[in-house]
């Protein structure tokens, strides 16, 4: 009986917790598809007709094709770079553990607690010509997302045993044939799990765009809904619209990737 009776406040509080997270999402998604009038109330009440060009509307004044390829520009090169370099670098590093290589590893994932100093890091910017420019917010979104990332594949990476590396030297594996080969394929839960990660991350960051990137051609979805907010302000149904766009993407990779991520999180942080 007691048994019982914890399971069900267990599922109590979790339907609670989900009714809390989603509830909000279903009033912006309602009310993107009301007139401008019957969306100055945001409830949960349908619409009376609904309103299918306000995302026409948003689409076409809102600079969302333009936002939302800067947007996967920015969150694929910079998932593509953090994986290739996280990947190796953790294979290297969990495997010679000389005090260098343990200083170096501490070293990185010691960023995970650095608070990041704006007014130093925009010197930096200026000083190698990075300010405002496409590749220089990717570099800075792979140097921001790497020691997580190492946390969690080097931690991977020591569970795997060292037999397979023998087994693949003795059958005449070299060191780049034996990561890419043997080792990469064994990597894959975590390294599906930090590329959601760091795409959902990098994809919703706002303060970084804002703070680096001047020019509004270059401006990613998340820096286009607060323009567009500023612009309409008025209309709730025209930013519910612009909101519901720019959370469907990160919305998408979650739902197809979801089973990978407590999988490859926990596995990650086994040893790490």
């Amino acid at each position: 009986m007691k048994k019982k009776l914890c399971t069900f406040l267990a599922n109590f509080a979790a339907w609670a917790a989900s009714l809390i997270i989603l509830v909000p999402m279903l009033v912006v998604v309602v009310n993107s598809f009301k007139s401008q009038k019957e969306s100055m109330v945001m409830t949960l009440s349908l619409p009376k007709k609904f309103m299918l060009e306000n995302y026409a509307t948003v689409i076409e004044r809102g600079k969302l094709l333009s936002s939302f390829c800067n947007s996967a520009v920015y969150a694929s090169f910079s998932v593509i770079l953090i994986l290739s370099v996280v990947s190796a670098a953790s294979y290297v590093l969990s495997r010679n553990r000389s005090r260098l290589h343990r200083f170096v590893y501490y070293l990185i994932v010691l960023g995970i607690a650095m608070p990041v100093n704006n007014v130093a890091l925009m010197k930096i910017m200026k000083a190698t010509a990075l300010i405002n420019t496409r590749y220089g917010l990717i570099f800075l979104y792979v140097a921001m997302n790497i020691p997580l990332a190492l946390f969690l594949m080097f931690g991977f990476v020591e569970t795997l045993p060292r037999e397979i590396d023998e087994a693949a030297v003795i059958d005449g594996a070299g060191p780049m044939r034996l990561f890419s080969n043997v080792i990469f394929p064994l990597m894959k839960p975590t390294v599906v799990t930090v590329g959601i990660l760091n795409f959902m991350a990098i994809w919703n960051d706002f303060s970084m765009p804002l703070y680096f990137m001047n020019n509004s051609g270059k401006w990613p979805m998340t820096l286009a809904v607060y323009n567009f907010f500023g612009q309409f302000e008025q209309s709730w149904n025209l930013v519910s619209a612009d909101i519901t766009l720019t959370a469907l993407p990160v919305l998408i990779v979650f739902i197809f990737g979801q089973k990978y991520i407590v999988g490859g999180v926990a596995a990650g942080a086994v040893k790490g």
